[in-house]
């Protein structure tokens, strides 16, 4: 009876034919992948704002008017006290957080009603990942109204 060879382990260069792939593979696609968290941030503060255009439509559509800038985004969770006060604010509020959402850079959104330019009713900004004014790639400002 013949006794079947049997192989054990891998030799060295098995071994180094795979580390060398291996590293290639990591050199090409690492930077696509490792890139992917930045247009998820900007995807996510792109859904915010949709989010926040929504509440304050229902806001309005509530209380006939948007909040002002003094009152901020707040007065979607808690009834505004300062003036103009709403009546018919709904109890509960119009976003399902209990705090202001903030960018996905953890910076706040700026919200100004009116909008500084164009005679908008209000304007959500993000200020990008480096937290600024201008910018550009993922540092470049988020602006509600150039989203249509």
């Amino acid at each position: 009876m013949k006794k079947k060879s049997v192989r054990a382990g891998f030799t060295l260069i098995e071994l180094m034919v795979v580390l060398v792939i291996l590293g290639l593979l990591a050199t090409f696609i690492g930077p696509k992948i490792l890139s992917r968290p930045d247009d998820a941030r900007v995807s996510k503060a792109v859904n915010d704002m949709q989010a926040i255009e929504s509440a304050l439509k229902m806001y309005k559509l509530d209380t006939g008017v948007y909040p002002t800038t003094e009152q901020g985004l707040k007065a979607l969770i808690e009834k505004p006290e300062t003036d103009p006060v709403p009546n018919g604010w709904k109890p509960g509020g119009y976003l399902d957080t209990s705090s202001v959402p903030k960018d996905p850079w953890n910076n706040d959104y700026i919200y100004r009603s009116p909008g500084e330019a164009d005679d908008r009713e209000y304007e959500i900004i993000s200020l990008g990942a480096d937290g600024k004014e201008g910018g550009d790639n993922y540092n470049a400002d988020i602006k509600s109204y150039e989203l249509r």
